[in-house]
């Protein structure tokens, strides 16, 4: 009996040391040791409308020239856009202060000195250029570097980031490696303060060459088609909407605003609507006096809104064999995009007041009819927390359906293909990790000993294991068969 119990643990400790030895492999050498130290990276996305700061982190080893970049942490200071304290000494910098101490505390202090701060300005300070953009980090252990972004910059780097988070550029493998997908990427749809950006890969000739852009990423080379509308985003269009329903109504004090919901009221000095670049060409020849007031109360008639919306394009000549709007070419729009920024906004806000799902062009038409047609206490009945913001809903989501459907040219069949989004994953979507993303590559490396997946070596020695384990219980089954066949014949014989 006793060489019985020794024949059967036999085995069993070979299995269980087998999966002693597959368990200690499979352990991340993280666990077992201090992980590699990260590089950190810092992003302050300087918009028309506000300043937002991202912290990206990413392992000190890259992949393919490119760091593998996540989010760490983001800060949203009070306050204005920095193109707003243009005049203003040092108040740009203040107003980041609390963001930039922030970033003191989640970055590890001994990365301090090596860790770059990028202040990418959009189209707010395009609009006021060539005035450079403020030093607004000085007094913080980190290198420095600001710039205005193009508006093709801009839309290429938004559209790096929906294809990195949703994981068309590279993936995390199952045998502890990052992989090339090969999926398609996803086009990219922006919507800022100042501007609006449309950014695809697409198969067609591009035939202005401005709109063209490539990138490298991950060992994988991408031509993009990309442009930018300056002037056509959320802020300058409502105050060049007003200018043009001044314009043509006549500068008499009072205007009457079709977009704006019934029994919404606002006064106004009338210089405040004629200081942008984007409207300046429309300042009255004639009696302006910029410290007149201006009132402005609402109509909520859609179709008037439609009607001075559509004016603000012009699709009337094309120079190239196809255009979306202001004589600007573009292909056919082809594959998924992700709408972004105001356009999630505009979306939500549509979804959750109306009931309609949005997802088809008749579908945003009907929606933004509806809002289009509530007075201002019926709105804020269904949305009191977006008082500040709800009379300027109507003419956002009519702006919208005019630029995806006549500018860019969503249909029935493409525009389904929009998602609208805030966020992808733990990450903000916009520019900022793009810009990140194609910064990294210029950034040293450090080898690193220790990787977050088994090795190699550890791999194959998991695989020969598991192939042992079950090859040696059948050869011990087996040769207990022969054993017991061997003993019966010799009792028999006996």
């Amino acid at each position: 009996m006793a060489k019985q119990r020794r024949y059967i643990f036999a085995p069993v400790a070979l299995v269980l040391f087998g999966i002693l030895a597959i368990l200690l492999l499979t352990i991340p050498t993280e666990d077992l040791a201090e992980p590699p130290e990260c590089m950190y990276g810092i992003v302050l996305d300087a918009g028309s409308s506000h300043t937002a700061m991202y912290i990206y982190k990413w392992p000190a080893d890259k992949q393919n020239g490119t760091g593998v970049v996540t989010q760490h942490s983001e800060c949203h200071p009070k306050g204005g856009g920095i193109s707003s304290y243009v005049g203003q000494q040092g108040a740009a910098g203040r107003s980041l202060q609390v963001c930039l101490d922030q970033a003191m505390q989640d970055i590890p202090r001994a990365r301090h000195h090596l860790t770059p701060v990028y202040l990418g300005a959009t189209a707010g300070m395009r609009l006021l250029k060539p005035t450079p953009p403020p030093r607004v980090i000085d007094g913080h252990p980190v290198y420095t570097g600001a710039a205005i972004l193009s508006g093709q910059e801009e839309g290429a780097y938004g559209w790096v980031t929906v294809n990195y988070l949703l994981e068309n550029f590279i993936k995390y493998g199952f045998v502890g490696r990052w992989l090339s997908p090969g999926r398609q990427t996803v086009g990219a749809l922006d919507f800022g303060g100042a501007s609006t950006q449309i950014t695809f890969v697409t198969k067609d000739e591009v035939e202005d060459e401005s709109d063209r852009m490539k990138l490298r990423l991950y060992g994988h080379d991408y031509s993009l088609y990309t442009h930018s509308f300056l002037c056509y985003g959320r802020d300058q269009v409502l105050k060049r909407l007003l200018a043009h329903l001044v314009t043509t109504q006549g500068h008499t004090g009072t205007v009457a605003h079709p977009c704006f919901p019934a029994g919404y009221i606002v006064t106004m000095k009338l210089g405040t609507l004629f200081d942008s670049p984007c409207t300046v060409a429309q300042t009255p020849s004639y009696s302006y006096n910029p410290q007149a007031a201006l009132s402005v109360k609402g109509t909520g008639k859609y179709d008037h809104c439609l009607g001075n919306i559509t004016e603000i394009f012009s699709f009337h000549s094309c120079p190239f064999s196809q255009c979306s709007f202001d004589k600007v070419f573009q292909p056919n729009v082809s594959g998924s995009f992700m709408a972004f920024s105001a356009f999630f906004y505009i979306h939500q806000f549509l979804q959750t007041t109306t009931g309609i799902p949005v997802t088809t062009p008749a579908q945003l038409e009907e929606a933004a009819h509806s809002i289009c047609n509530m007075s201002i206490n019926e709105m804020l009945v269904l949305a009191p927390d977006q008082e500040p913001r709800l009379q300027d809903f109507c003419a956002a989501s009519v702006f919208t359906k005019v630029l995806f459907t006549r500018g860019y040219g969503f249909d029935e069949i493409s525009f389904p293909h929009i998602s609208f989004q805030k966020k992808a994953g733990d990450a903000s979507v916009g520019w900022a990790l793009g810009y990140m993303l194609s910064l990294s590559s210029l950034l040293p490396g450090e080898s690193v000993g220790l990787r977050k997946a088994l090795k190699p070596g550890a791999w194959a020695a998991l695989l020969f294991l598991l192939v042992l384990l079950p090859a040696t219980a059948l050869m011990y089954v087996s040769l207990q068969a022969c054993r017991r066949k061997k003993k019966g014949s010799s009792d028999t014989a006996s």
